[in-house]
Formats: C-alpha cells, structure tokens, sequence
C-alpha cells in the first residue's frame, strides 16, 4: 500500500514533521504491517506499507483508509487530499504505447486522450495512464512594474480574482402566480471572462486583469521529459484485469490503434516499448517444442527398447496429464504464467515413469501368452503400490514448497501446486486410463503359449552383460559400498575447494538494459534534458536493440539515487540476434567515456523476484551527523573490500538551498506576516493558486495560478518585491534576509527512523553473497555509536529467507517420504536403502556444478535438489519391490537373487 500526500512548496524538513510523522503515528498499528517506509521530499510526502506475503488485501485496503482518515485532520490545511494506491504486481502494465513526432504538446495529448477511451472499452483492459501527460492550468502573468505604476499589490489581484470566480446558487423566485429560476454567471468559462475581470477602480476608471497580466491556457512547469527513438514522445500504458487473456487483449488494443492512426495528423507515429504477449507467445513455443521433443525422444528410447505400440501408449502420458492439469489449475483460478509454463517443462520427464513401469509389464506378460486384458489389468494391479509409492514420495518433495513464504513464496507458489497436479493426473494415466487403452488397442490374436514367470528374462546381450558385472559386483558388496561412499566425500570436498559460491538467482542473458545517469549541481530540468539527450544520441548508433525510451527528471524514482537525472531504457532484441548485454552495455560506455561531469550506471533488467542492486544495507539512527559519518565510514570500508561497482547512498547531495529568514519582530512593525510573505516566494516560484474553473474542453477542474514572468523569477527579484502594509508599500528586503544552508535533498525513514540506504552492484565475475561475507566481517570489527543499527536487504535478505526455507521443506519432505517408504515396506532398513540414493544424487549435482563451472542457486540450485530427491528414489522404490516380490514367490535373500530384480528395473528405466 501506497498513501501519497502532496503540497506544492513544502520543504523536505517540513514534510517530514507536518505530513509524514502524523501519519505514520497512525499507520504504524495496523495489523500484518511487515515494513513502514516513509519519504519526504520538495512539494510530496509517501509512506508505503509492506504487508507479509498472502495478507487479504481487501481488509488492509480498509485499514490504511481508516488510519488514513484519522490522520488527515492533523495535515496542513493546503496539503491535497491523501492518495492510497494498492501496489499489486499484477496491476502493472502489460503494454506501453509511445506517440512520437514533430506535433505540439497539445495534439499528441488530445490524440492520447481519444486512444485511451478507445482502449479501455475493451472488455480485458483495466485501465490506461499516459505517460508524460501535465495537467492543464490558467497561468495569469503579471508585471511587477505594472503593479507598481498602478498602485497595486499582488494580494489585492490574488482576493480580486478569487471573489469574482464563484459558483452562486441563486435559486428560484416563486411569486404564487409563477416560478422564475434565477441564474448568476459568476463562473469563469473563457479567457475573456478572465481578461475583463476587474482588480481596482479609481476615479470612474477600472483596471482589469487584462490591463496588468497577460493570460494563456498552458500546462504546468515540466518535471521531466520523455523520448521514443530520440523523439518526443507521450506513452500510454494498458493494464489488463486480473484473469484475462493477455494476448487476446494486446492484439485487440493493437487492432484499435492500427485501426486509428490512420485518422491522426500527418507526422505523428506510434512503437510499442512494451509488449509482454510476445514474451508469453515465445515462452508457449518453448513450451510446445519442449513438449513434442520430449515426446518424440520418449517415443523413440521406449521404441528401440519395447516397440512401436508400447512407445505411442507412454507417449499418450504426456499430452493426456497435461491436458487434464490445465483443467484442474483453471478451476484453482491460475493463469498460464512463467512459472506455470516452467512447471510443466520442468515435469515432462516425470510424467512417464508409471506409464513406462505399467506398459512394459504388460507387454511383457503378453509376450509370455497371457490376452491383452488379462496382462494390462495384472500389471495395473501389480504395479499398482509401487507406482503410487513413487508417485507419492515425488508428491510429498513439493508439497511442503507450497508454504513457501514471503515474496520469492508468492512468485514461486504456482511450481508445486502445478507439479503436483501434473503428477496426481499422470498417476491416474498410468493406473486407469492406459491400461485401458492397452487393453482395447492391442491387436486380438489366439495366444497359445503359456505363460511363463514374470522375471524370466530374454536371452539378449546387454541382459547377459549386465546380469555378468552385477554378479561381480555383487560378490564384494562391502566393498563396492566403501569405493561408492569415497566417492561422495570426495565430491562433497572438491566442491567445497572447486566450487563456484553461492548466488541468489541466476544470472541469465536479459531483455532489456537500463543507463542510469548521474550529474550533480543545482541543474534546472531542461539542463538535465540536454545532458539526457548529448548521451542518448551517442548511444543510440549501437546495434543490438529493438526500442529505446529515454526519460530525465527533476526528482528522480525513489528507487534510484537522487542525483539521477536520467534514465534510458533499451529493450533488446532476441539474444541469438545480437551481442550480449555485457558487450553491448561496454559499447555504450564506452561512447560516453568523454561526456563531463556524468557517471554512466548499467543496469541489466531483472529476471526473478527480486528487484534493485543486490548489496543493500540501511543505516538508521536518530543524529543526522552521527548517521552521514557512519555512512561515510562503511563506503570507506567498502572501497578497501574492493568488488563492488555503482555503490551509493542516499545521503544529501552537495549543493546549497535557500533559507528566506524572516524577523517577525520588524515584520511586525509593517503589518506584515508569513503568510504574505509565503505568497511572496510563491509568484516567483510554481505560482499561487487563487481558485479554479471547469472549460468546456476539459472533464476535469483546471487551476488559476499567478506568477511573474520567467525573467522576473529570481532571488533579486523576490528581494526587490514591494509589499502592501499598513504603512504603505515596503520592499520585503526590509524585513527578510536569504541564508544558505546545506541542501536537504529527500529524508527517508525506515519503521520510523531516519535511514541512509546504502546500495552497490558487484563486478563481473563476483558473487553478491561473498561481498555480503566480507562487508558482515568487516562490519564486525567497527566500533558504532550505540543508535546506529545496521540491517542487510536485498537479496542478503530474501537469500537468507529462502535458503532456511527450503532447508526446512527438504527436512520435512525426507520425513514424509521416510513414512510413506516405512508403510510400504514395513522395513526401515528397505527405506533407509531407498532414501540413499538422495546422497548419491546430491553428489552428482555438486559435481555437475563444478564441471560447468556454475555456482550454487539458492532458488534453482536448491528446489532442483528437493526435486531431484523425489524423483531418484522412484527406481529404488521398484528394485525393493520385485526384490521382496521374488522373496515371496520362494526365492532367497542371497546375492544372487537381487541380480533378477535389478535387470528387470534396468529394463523399466
């Protein structure tokens, strides 16, 4: 949640005190509030609420508006009405259409205005912002030479203009023999009516507002600027509802504005810098292709092992679950996301091991003379518990990650209910549905064999050769069990001198790049722009990408530093077609080496979960000195550390504001008061707000603002500025001094106290968590002030929470798989047996990592292990069954008798 306060003028100290503090008393006691962050800044002040991951958003949306309300009464009286936004990720947009050419402001708005009603008629469309879009306004300028030589004053032209702007509800005359409805126009409508308006009379002459101002319909002064391909631009962004198909809804918007760009003015074009459906279609052909290759590679192993109709019967398993998991996740109310799609990549190869276990008995018992109905319904029973214990012990690894907490919990909670679902179907594929279809497609023919022992093999080679090096091994198990336990340590060792590390998420090629750009000085928005504009034509020459979106501010993002002046966004093309983020960004660097006074950051867009630079430590205390030394002191620490790359902090920028003193004693003695002298500062700075009108060609209410000129909008000026008192018309130097003062910049609070956001990317080649290490030993050695307190976010954070997560969920899925192994064969021993193949196979993923030189994911790493183990203990789960099956039928515990059993499972899997 998101409450947002603005006031126009309002100093950063000030908003702190007078907006921020009186609402955060009150929001701070709401319940499931896991995080208060708090920001005061020129002319704005926000808190955002982070709730823990699943809280009901519907009674938290009441709460804050609640709390809200409360604390409205305790705001300035100018503050504007307190915005509450919902922050919901699956609100943001979906598809962002920029207007670009040669037009007027105006026109581009007008033609964004008439799209935007366009789009949100369709029935998938939440809604339409426009970006870059300024709110319109009545700007009335006034000379202040012509105030002087008609004796007037800025507050006489302020009351003037704000009485003769009212709204008057006359009524109605009812005289008993008629109604008349009365009608006063007190409303402006024209600038005529503003013009004609009159401010003094004097001797039978009246003075207009004409006659001191000129007036003109305009916007309000630019915060920033945007551009499209170097152009400038206007950007609309669609939301879609929660639910609705978003290619249907992309290509319907599409269709709209194709449809009428043929009727805007000549020159105006239109790109699309955002268009998440051709992601989602690239990931349904990866999906599809992955599918039918998984498939085809089953058809052809079960083919070349058990012929043409045993290979489409377990190929029939793959399609069959999935089809009936897209069922059952629709009416769970899951959309087809990027989890969901790797889900079902993911479980591919488990949907067949039943299947395979299931067809390849029965075809084998058919080949020993048993009828089609008789070998599908003995393999459907007989393998029955040993495909449900392996199915369930797969089950039992996921299901503990659907308690998976926190942000990473919500964005990876759709890969086990789908896993689960997919195998919960496949089991009834193997069990019901294939047999059936075995036992109806199998060709009728009179068999006349008999049918032999279940376990009798065929006298091929690789039977012969296998039976022949288990026997051998077999002889010396001790032994082999010694070699296989060296084995493991030894991985487990080499690992831990050859490994990579540890990192959160993996760091994969990304689809779009971001240029930071960072100049400091007391620069005015149109300075910013031209620095923004000189970088991006030197950048825009580099091949590799499909659109660019440059955007400068005044006040940058909250989540960048404050001497951002700009960001450019480059959305890349496909990353077999180009060069790699990394060259590209190396390009663009260097073309700008030579541009003075900025510092270029390259930042890769994010692919997972997590969000920002991955260092992040926040600083807080309550001594602001104390605070930006101890800063100072962990980037000193820092640099010595080295590895680190775009650090920064959000401590106050060096530069100088302007503190206008006044002695209210002397003020006094003019009749004078800060609110006169307030109003005084604001015509030379955004202007005074003396009331407001509705035109004609505007839904919504437009503002009446008094300024001076552009020219006139300076200190000397303000000092030179006479003011009308109780002994006439004083200059405001008489009573007002200006003082410099270090720049204040924006004041961020943390669960209310002041914090210092300390942040840093990592080199090329450098793991965040072995930073994290170094700066935590590091750390350990200083000596703070008692009020200091120091606390790691970012992934340091979330890496911590999901690593002891998983360890847990691992811990949980042993135990469950442990009973479920324990009840189905009534051993420990027999389930101890099973388990270990998780030790053997952890093994071989350590190893595999070193052999690619990969460090361990905590995410991927992490949740294929779990994974894995579920699914490594399947084989292990058959061998003990047809071993203790040949135990029943009068077969021997000896070595010799495990041989059978092992060739048979060779045979399945």
């Amino acid at each position: 949640m998101y409450v947002s306060i603005a006031f126009d003028g309002i100093s950063p100290d000030d908003a702190v005190r007078l907006m921020v503090r009186p609402m955060e008393k009150e929001l701070k006691s709401i319940e499931g509030v896991k995080e208060m962050r708090s920001v005061g800044s020129e002319g704005h002040a926000s808190v955002t609420l982070e709730f823990d991951a699943g809280f009901d958003s519907d009674k938290a949306l009441q709460d804050v508006r609640e709390k809200v309300d409360i604390a409205k009464s305790k705001l300035p009286e100018d503050a504007e009405e307190p915005q509450i936004h919902e922050v919901n990720v699956a609100l943001f947009p979906v598809l962002n259409i920029a207007l670009a050419g040669p037009l007027s402001e105006r026109v581009k708005l007008k033609v964004a205005k008439d799209l935007k009603d366009e789009i949100e008629g369709v029935a998938g469309v939440l809604e339409v912002d426009i970006g870059g879009e300024r709110e319109e306004l009545m700007e009335i300028i006034i000379e202040p030479q012509l105030l002087e030589s008609y004796e007037l004053d800025f507050q006489t032209v302020l009351d003037s203009v704000a009485r003769n702007n009212q709204l008057v509800a006359a009524g109605a005359v009812d005289t008993g023999s008629g109604r008349q409805v009365l009608k006063v126009p007190g409303v402006v409508s024209e600038l005529e009516d503003m013009l004609n308006m009159p401010v003094k009379s004097s001797a039978g002459t009246v003075v207009t507002v004409g006659d001191i101002a000129t007036i003109r319909k305009t916007y309000k002064d630019p915060q920033g600027f945007a551009r499209v391909g170097g152009g400038d631009a206007m950007v609309l962004e669609v939301k879609k509802k929660v639910g609705a198909n978003i290619i249907d809804t992309i290509q319907e918007v599409q269709t709209i504005v194709a449809e009428h760009s043929t009727l805007w003015p000549q020159g105006l074009e239109y790109s699309y810098i955002l268009d998440q459906s051709t992601q989602i279609k690239s990931m349904l052909r990866d999906l599809m292709n992955n599918v039918l290759s998984g498939i085809i590679l089953v058809m052809v192993v079960v083919l070349a092992a058990m012929g043409l109709r045993t290979s489409l019967l377990v190929g029939l398993a793959i399609p069959g679950s999935f089809l009936a998991s897209m069922m059952v996740l629709n009416l769970m109310g899951f959309t087809l996301n990027i989890v969901v799609l790797f889900s079902l990549i993911l479980v591919v190869g488990m949907l067949v091991d039943g299947a395979i276990v299931v067809t390849e008995l029965a075809e084998r018992r058919m080949s020993q003379g048993l009828s089609a109905r008789e070998s599908f319904r003995y393999a459907a029973s007989r393998m029955a518990w040993p495909v449900i214990a392996g199915t369930a012990t797969t089950l039992v690894v996921f299901m503990p990650l659907m308690f998976w907490p926190g942000v990473i919990g919500e964005f990876m909670k759709y890969l086990p209910a789908t896993v689960v679902v997919c195998l919960t179907a496949s089991l009834f594929m193997a069990l019901i549905f294939l047999p059936v279809l075995g036992a109806v497609s199998a060709r009728r023919k009179q068999n006349t064999a008999q049918a032999s022992d279940e376990y009798e093999l065929p006298e091929t080679a690789v039977n012969k050769a296998y039976v022949k090096i288990m026997s051998r091994i077999l002889r010396y198990p001790l032994v082999t069990l010694f070699v296989a336990l060296i084995a493991i340590s030894s991985s487990y060792v080499a690992y831990g001198v050859f490994g990579k590390g540890v990192e959160f998420f993996p760091d994969v090629e990304p689809e779009m790049v971001l240029l930071n750009i960072h100049a400091r000085g007391d620069l005015s928005v149109y300075e910013k722009d031209a620095i923004l504009r000189d970088v991006e034509q030197r950048v825009m020459p580099v091949e590799g990408y499909k659109s660019v979106y440059a955007r400068s501010y005044n006040a940058p993002p909250t989540d960048v530093a404050e001497d951002v002046i700009g960001i450019i966004q480059f959305q890349l093309d496909d990353w077999d077609k180009r060069a790699t983020a990394n060259e590209i960004l190396a390009e663009m660097k260097a073309r700008t080496a030579d541009v003075p006074g900025i510092i270029l950051e390259t930042r890769k867009g994010e692919n997972g979960p997590s969000s920002g630079k991955p260092i992040k430590l926040l600083v807080s205390g309550y001594d602001n000195e104390v605070l930006y030394r101890t800063v100072a002191d962990i980037r000193e620490m820092m640099n010595g550390i080295g590895g680190f790359k775009d650090a920064e902090d959000d401590r106050p920028l060096p530069g100088i504001d302007w503190e206008i003193d006044v002695d209210r004693e002397e003020a006094g003695r003019y009749g004078a008061s800060i609110a006169l002298v307030g109003q005084a500062v604001q015509l030379i700075t955004n202007g005074v707000k003396v009331t407001d009108y509705r035109p004609e060609t505007s839904d919504d209410e437009v503002d009446i603002m008094i300024r001076f000129p552009a020219d006139k909008r300076n200190l000397d000026q303000l000092m030179q500025l006479q003011l009308s008192t109780s002994v006439g018309m004083v200059p405001m130097s008489n009573f007002v001094t200006l003082k410099p003062s270090p720049k204040t910049g924006s004041l961020k609070r943390v669960d209310s106290r002041r914090t210092i956001t300390i942040q840093a990317d990592v080199q090329e080649g450098v793991l965040a968590n072995d930073q994290v290490l170094a700066m935590q030993a590091a750390l350990a050695k200083y000596d703070f002030d008692p009020q200091i307190k120091l606390t790691f976010k970012g992934e340091d954070e979330q890496q911590k929470e999901t690593g002891d997560f998983l360890v847990s969920a691992f811990g949980t899925a042993l135990f469950l798989m442990a009973l479920i192994l324990v009840t189905q064969f009534n051993s420990l021993y027999q389930a101890g047996l099973v388990l270990s193949a998780i030790v053997f196979s952890t093994a071989g993923v350590l190893i595999g990592l070193m052999v690619t030189g990969q460090p361990f994911g905590i995410v991927m790493v992490g949740v294929g292990i779990i994974a894995l183990a579920g699914i490594v203990v399947n084989n292990n789960i058959v061998l003990i069954d047809c071993y203790n099956d040949l135990r029943r039928n009068g077969y021997s515990p000896l070595m010799r008798h495990c041989i059978p059993a092992v060739c048979v499972c060779v045979r399945w899997y």
